[in-house]
């Protein structure tokens, strides 16, 4: 080869590596290669949902619009914590003010709730009294939420964005692995009330892969709220068949309360971490108070040391989650009903004083730990979704039934699932609900009230810029998962591809045990912690994190979580 030639292939050669270099720096974030979308971006627990997010942006629709289509999406493809008959929390950032809200649809207690009403005589808490059937229900609020937030922010019409979700209702949809997984795990439970099982179980048969479900009394409740709004679900043929299943099954939601029901809008939690700007649920959700105490108690902590499997950082990690949820035991509750110190479990000088208490090389145990003292003056089946569009406006919102199914019983003639929300109030003080959360008198039973959530949709900003949009499922472990995600991708700089499958491990103060995903976790990992006083036990993996990245041109990247098959996508 002569040299004329050896010059034309060695600038070939370069010119070959610059398309390259220059191809993945367009579509790196600095963090990790990914897709990017100009148009909108949104993370979903469901491909199906995902699809119609994105439909809803080819249409022109804005983030609110294609939450309001998600939102209504998942009630059809995602039963075991999408809904209608739920309730839940949204953050949403305006594009145009760059104003953060919180609208608060959480589920209240029917007004003829009262203290003990899931203990025996004797004071005993009656067994899945607070789970199973209609006492479990708490008033819902997802569809007055979403019309809350369509009416507020939305620009198509309404018809059309629940139209999509009815249509699907009535044509049904192929069933995947995990939907048909969820529905064996729990088919049981499905099969105690009549109505529940004819959906999912046809002619005595449960519905497996590859099978068409149909939701025909679904669609019908759909058709009729695309048509004439909340109106048909709180005071219309919806809200009369939701009493009359009250009535047969001994449930306490009257019409008074559905009427009653409103949304609330709330100013989030703001707190600062490194040199970000974090956005979280304010009460009466635990996770934006919860969060940054941990959050807080841990940035003074060199982490370069560190990676997310050391010992040292989990550890430190766990301490910190101690402090706090025994400050969630005692001290929070619905804020209109419980004089919450919110100031003081908000003051750094407060948190960094809670600090002091870890011991960088052993554990304490719980009984050691008590909630500060003060002076006064969430479900494993929740499901979250983040969306974004190019015009800055962002949705952060999570909602559910708590626990798979709800309560197991669907309303009469309207195919939808109500939620068992009342087990999220403390039954009894010191009685552990199902998640293991322990509560008091912030927490009690009273008519009117919303029971603690640890539901934590989040938006980030890089100094006031959109920076990334996440939440996950996972009750009390929502918390964590969060607080875990924040760290991995600013403190670590762990791709999102990567964060999403990364194994998780939480610690609640109650139960004393630092829990992990099943082998997730080196053997070393945890005979170190060990040693240093943490009570290790696997279990299966938990959460379901749906997570944004949007860069520094408004670009949007993300990925949602592979444990429960949801889907990033954008347009």
């Amino acid at each position: 080869m002569n040299k004329i030639s050896n010059d034309r292939y060695f600038y070939f050669i370069i010119l070959i590596i610059a398309v390259v270099f220059i191809t993945t720096l367009i579509s790196c974030d600095g963090i990790s290669v990914s897709k990017y979308y100009e148009k909108g971006g949104l993370a979903t627990s469901a491909p199906i949902a995902t699809e119609i997010g994105k439909k809803v942006f080819k249409k022109g629709g804005n983030a609110f619009d294609a939450a309001v289509a998600v939102g209504f999406t998942l009630s059809v493809v995602l039963p075991r914590a999408g809904n209608i008959g739920g309730g839940g929390f949204a953050l949403i950032r305006d594009g145009v003010s760059g104003d953060i809200e919180a609208l608060d649809f959480r589920e209240v207690a029917p007004e003829n709730a009262y203290e003990t009403m899931f203990l025996d005589s004797a004071g005993n808490e009656i067994k899945n009294l607070s789970l199973m059937g209609a006492k479990a229900a708490g008033v819902p609020g997802t569809v007055a939420g979403l019309y809350e937030l369509w009416k507020n922010k939305g620009s198509l019409p309404w018809e059309e964005l629940v139209g999509m979700a009815a249509s699907l209702a009535d044509t049904g949809f192929i069933v995947d692995q995990y939907l048909y997984e969820s529905i064996e795990d729990n088919q049981e439970k499905l099969n105690s009330y009549q109505q529940t099982a004819n959906t999912f179980f046809p002619s005595g048969v449960m519905i497996k892969t590859d099978d068409r479900l149909i939701q025909k009394n679904l669609s019908k409740a759909l058709y009729l709220i695309a048509a004439e709004g909340p109106d048909s679900f709180y005071k219309g043929v919806i809200a009369d068949s939701i009493i009359a299943t009250m009535n047969m099954y001994e449930g306490l939601i009257t019409h008074e309360d559905l009427l009653n029901f409103k949304p609330q809008w709330r100013k989030p939690i703001h707190f600062t971490f490194d040199s970000l700007n974090i956005y979280m649920m304010s009460l009466p959700s635990s996770g934006g108070i919860v969060t940054k105490q941990i959050m807080k108690m841990l940035e003074s902590y060199d982490f370069s040391g560190y990676n997310p499997s050391s010992p040292e950082y989990i550890h430190l990690f766990a301490e910190a989650s101690k402090l706090a949820f025994a400050d969630r035991s005692k001290h929070i509750g619905d804020p209109s009903f419980y004089n919450v110190p919110i100031e003081t479990l908000l003051n750094d000088d407060y948190i960094l004083s809670r600090a002091e208490k870890i011991n960088i090389n052993h554990a304490q145990s719980v009984d050691s730990i008590k909630p500060g003292e003060i002076l006064y003056y969430e479900s494993d089946e929740t499901t979250h979704f983040s969306v974004a569009d190019k015009d800055g406006n962002i949705v952060s919102l999570t909602y559910t039934l708590n626990t798979p199914y709800g309560c197991k019983l669907m309303v009469n003639g309207f195919g939808f699932l109500l939620n068992n929300e009342m087990d999220d109030f403390s039954i009894k003080p010191g009685v552990p609900n199902y998640f293991g959360l322990v509560g008091g008198e912030a927490n009690k039973v009273e008519p009117g009230k919303k029971m603690l959530s640890s539901m934590s949709p989040t938006i980030v900003l890089n100094d006031k810029e959109p920076f990334l949009v996440m939440g996950s499922s996972g009750g009390s472990k929502i918390i964590t998962t969060v607080s875990q995600a924040i760290i991995n991708f600013t403190r670590y700089d762990m791709p999102l591809s990567k964060l999403v499958s990364y194994p998780r491990f939480h610690h609640q103060w109650i139960p004393d045990i630092l829990y992990f995903e099943e082998g997730g976790y080196d053997i070393n990992v945890k005979q170190d912690l060990i040693r240093r006083g943490q009570n290790v036990k696997e279990r299966t993996p938990y959460s379901d994190l749906q997570m944004l990245y949007i860069n520094s041109s408004g670009l949007i990247s993300g990925a949602s979580d592979v444990r429960t098959g949801g889907a990033f996508g954008g347009l």
